[in-house]
């Protein structure tokens, strides 16, 4: 098994914002539950919002203002919650991040939210950490998360073990992995390996592959030697329509696998993928998760009423953000913004179903899982409405 995993690692190649700063570590706090500042929720309370704006890139500046409209509808759908929403540009740099942070707690704001990216978000956390100040980051980078920094991306380890779950409960408990040579990859098998160890499945083994043509080509034969050495009855993937999945969804049916012999799993939107990809023979009853989605509609809906554009797709960060604090003052508590406070086992609802953040900064979303049939996107187990659930 060891001749499948000697591939090198070649850094960080990030694909779309999720993949950007993987390799930045966190503040390292220590976790104490009464971490935060006291406060008088009887009173306005100010909360930070932390937006990539002033960086000079359009598309950023868009991202910003629709993470912005996505705070104040949260606040507003709350209706009798008291809060001074104060705005911080960051430029998406850590400099910025950094100065920004200060400077809102030296106005007096008691949580932030935001900002966009690991390193902003990293020096951001560290910057008020001595202030007492919490920071909900809308990174999906884990490795980030702890002590006063907790993150609202959606995570490998959060899809993976949602996903590996149902395989496994199919009958699908001999798993591979097929994911790329960097450290977004890593992360990756990371996260099959223990969803695989929480589910009650065996981890047999992972092949990994480059963002090139020969690269990805050559981890076909790899991966079928896996397979049959193994005899993995399922094979995670990391691959999505930007990247390699056009390829795979080609390559590795007329190699002999398909989700037909080994069920295909995927950790990222492969509802986004062309419908070449999505009607091919062999991705027909492939597994991958999405979020409820009634409830991302409903936010969607919402959000365009109020607004009259569509929400960004990261714009549901800043509604859970802003959704979580203000459930949190609505108790009248001193307490409210405490790590106990915001780690509460109940969760929240958010604009794309009900989450909850873990004691280790990251967190927990309720997802639904889909396959392929006759190149449809079809839902095979919806998402749970709360935390209450068994196996949840």
């Amino acid at each position: 098994m060891a001749a499948l995993q000697h591939f090198k690692n070649f850094g960080l190649k990030a694909i779309s914002i999720f993949g950007i700063g993987l390799l930045i570590t966190g503040c390292n706090q220590t976790n104490t539950t009464s971490q935060g500042p006291k406060i008088d929720a009887s009173k306005e309370v100010m909360v930070g919002l932390m937006v990539p704006s002033g960086s000079s890139n359009n598309q950023t500046e868009l991202l910003a203002n629709s993470l912005i409209n996505a705070a104040k509808l949260a606040i507003t759908e709350m209706g009798n919650v008291k809060i001074d929403m104060r705005i911080y540009p960051t430029g998406g740099n850590a400099d910025q991040a950094a100065a920004a942070a200060q400077r809102a707690a030296s106005e007096g704001v008691k949580i932030l939210i935001g900002p966009l990216f690991a390193k902003a978000t990293n020096a951001a956390g560290t910057a008020v950490a001595g202030d007492n100040i919490n920071l909900l980051s809308f990174s999906n980078n884990p490795d980030i998360a702890g002590g006063n920094i907790f993150i609202l991306g959606d995570t490998f380890a959060n899809t993976a073990n949602r996903v590996v779950g149902y395989a496994a409960a199919q009958g699908k408990k001999s798993v591979a992995a097929l994911v790329r040579a960097d450290a977004a990859g890593n992360v990756a098998a990371n996260a099959v390996e223990a969803a695989t160890k929480t589910n009650g499945a065996a981890y047999v083994g992972v092949a990994k592959y480059e963002l090139s043509n020969e690269s990805t080509v050559a981890a076909i034969s790899v991966t079928k030697g896996l397979i049959q050495q193994t005899g993995a009855t399922a094979l995670v993937m990391d691959a999505d329509a930007a990247g390699a999945l056009p390829v795979f969804a080609q390559l590795l049916p007329e190699a002999g696998i398909s989700s037909a012999n080994t069920q295909f799993i995927g950790l990222t939107r492969w509802d986004k993928t062309p419908e070449r990809v999505r009607a091919s023979p062999g991705m027909q009853g492939a597994l991958f998760a999405l979020n409820d989605t009634s409830a991302t509609a409903s936010f969607q809906k919402r959000y365009f009423e109020a607004y009259g554009t569509k929400p960004h797709f990261l714009a549901g960060k800043a509604y859970d953000g802003m959704r979580a604090v203000s459930t949190l003052l609505q108790t009248g508590s001193q307490d409210a913004l405490t790590r106990n406070a915001l780690t509460r086992s109940a969760g929240f609802s958010g604009a794309n179903g009900v989450f909850r953040f873990l004691a280790d900064g990251t967190n927990q979303r309720a997802l639904a899982v889909a396959t392929f049939r006759e190149g449809q996107v079809i839902v095979v187990d919806p998402a749970p409405r709360s935390f209450g659930r068994v196996g949840f």
